[in-house]
């Protein structure tokens, strides 16, 4: 991105901010792809939707992330609930609390879309402790692991 864009105030806020929620490296990775065409999205993103809405003091990072789960289940963005699963995780929310909030929503937004939003939640936990969990002898550190060698 330009440098008139990343030296913005608004937009440091936002990018750290977002860097807070998201993850740094989510983050870094969507400002070194930008390009011509994607610029000026990720310049909005981050100065509307963190440097302005997220950092503002009227609601906590909790209750934001309880809000944008439910909002993404009711608009079925399954993409974005993968990445809000593990920012809500980040910003105090308990797996068992995620849980209820799924179910909570099939209430509002129905069965089908809690149940898809159920399945992403258990995928993304899944995937978070396969990354939490140590490489074992076996796997060799830094190899492959042998199912995916030819």
């Amino acid at each position: 991105m330009k440098k008139s864009i990343t030296e913005d105030p608004l937009f440091k806020k936002g990018a750290r901010v977002r860097k807070s929620v998201l993850g740094a490296a989510h983050v870094n990775r969507r400002i070194a792809a930008a390009n011509q065409y994607t610029e000026a999205f990720e310049e909005f993103n981050i100065k509307a939707a963190w440097g302005l809405v997220w950092s503002r003091p009227g609601l906590s990072r909790r209750s934001r992330s309880f809000i944008n789960l439910g909002m993404l289940i009711a608009l079925a963005q399954p993409e974005e609930l993968r990445l809000h699963i593990r920012a809500a995780q980040r910003n105090g929310i308990t797996r068992k609390e995620i849980s209820e909030a799924i179910l909570h929503t099939a209430v509002y937004c129905g069965i089908p879309r809690a149940t898809a939003a159920r399945r992403i939640m258990l995928e993304v936990f899944a995937a978070m402790d396969a990354e939490k969990k140590p490489r074992t002898k076996k796997q060799g550190v830094g190899r492959e692991p042998s199912r995916l060698r030819r």
